[in-house]
């Protein structure tokens, strides 16, 4: 090094590109981990010797196994089943690249759902998937079952090196279908492009997804975008799992109430108190104020979605503060008599979802 200027900018250089090999590393693998089992759950459903004894219920038999391995339960195998389903070519193309192709993890024959002919469709290479978008921004794409509408994402992601969060916001404010009504689609392309936040290495890393495949419990590391968005999936998972009449409905709700859109966490529909159960997280200290904008939410229901014959709808609001949490049920103004003979009795408790929420912060963080 001929002066010291050189020596910090090869030391910054070193790092970065290095930091950013080690974080492509750990997504690739975690991306291809997932993309396997949802191979072989699906093999096992079309060829397994004993797949009859297990039928439908061979997800709940994997997940009774499973458990101990973090990032693994009954809804992250059904996500890695719908991955497979999704992109049925992606780990064959880039196999070779992690040895599998000849070794008993990764079996030569293919689940008979990969024909060259679709493949030639695809818009955007398996590979530029996989080496480009992390798992998480994969999450978000399984939601779209839109293929035409997920191609432009994965395609715009990609070329804009979008953030999780970005694409989830361009998702959520239907860039898609704006940009198809725009007049001048160009020049709306190119505004989001100078508005997006950009994918950074340690985006990768910092993730719960990465987190858990990697077996690390690093409170300070986890965003609490990420915390929030696993805290939603298992409470998702859970409330389906309770019964009592619970339909899920939605997730991330879009509605507008004057000239602003708001976004519900998560949205059911209850068939033996005939109403909507609208269920918010609230990530850090309660305020009043959070019970007001899940009256407001209600109250837009009552006039806008329920139909005729539906009862009142109610919320749900789960306040997670470090590993504390707090339940409060929002009625909009419901006779505090009837809430509680009619529908308290339905619905799962304030200690039960209190505990559940704590012992999820506990194991998350």
């Amino acid at each position: 090094m001929h002066d010291f200027k050189q020596l910090t900018s090869a030391i910054e250089q070193a790092h970065n590109q290095l930091q950013a090999k080690a974080a492509s590393a750990v997504n690739q693998a975690l991306t291809l981990r997932n993309w396997l089992i949802g191979y072989y759950i699906v093999e096992f459903e079309q060829r397994g010797k004993d797949r009859a004894a297990y039928g439908d219920g061979l997800i709940d038999s994997l997940n009774s196994k499973l458990n101990h391995i973090k990032g693994i339960d009954r809804r992250s195998l059904f996500r890695f089943r719908l991955f497979y389903l999704t992109y049925p070519q992606l780990g064959f193309s880039v196999a070779d690249q992690f040895f599998l192709q000849d070794s008993t993890l990764f079996p030569s024959q293919k689940v008979g759902t990969v024909t060259p002919q679709f493949i030639d469709k695809l818009q955007v290479p398996a590979e530029k998937i996989f080496s480009r978008l992390s798992y998480s921004h994969i999450e978000l794409l399984l939601n779209i079952d839109d293929p035409l509408k997920r191609t432009f994402y994965e395609l715009e992601c990609i070329k804009g090196t979008w953030s999780v969060r970005e694409l989830k916001r361009q998702i959520n404010s239907l860039y898609y279908e704006r940009s198809g009504l725009s007049a001048q689609p160009e020049k709306l392309a190119e505004r989001v492009r100078q508005q997006s936040k950009l994918s950074v290495p340690t985006d990768i890393i910092k993730n719960i997804y990465a987190f858990e495949f990697l077996d690390l419990k690093t409170r300070e590391l986890v965003e609490e975008s990420d915390l929030e968005t696993a805290l939603i999936d298992h409470i998702q998972e859970f409330i389906i799992e309770l019964g009592n009449g619970f339909c899920f409905e939605a997730r991330q709700r879009r509605i507008l109430i004057g000239s602003t859109y708001y976004f519900i966490d998560l949205v059911f529909y209850h068939r033996i108190l005939k109403c909507h159960v609208l269920i918010e997280l609230k990530m850090g200290a309660f305020e009043h104020g959070d019970i007001g904008q899940l009256n407001t939410y209600l109250n837009y229901f009552k006039q806008e979605i329920s139909e005729k014959n539906d009862n009142p709808p109610v919320g749900i609001l789960l306040v997670a503060e470090k590993d504390h949490a707090l339940v409060k049920y929002a009625t909009a103004g419901m006779d505090e008599n009837l809430f509680v003979k009619q529908y308290l009795i339905q619905l799962p408790s304030a200690e039960q979802l209190q505990q559940y929420m704590e012992k999820e912060l506990r194991e998350l963080r």
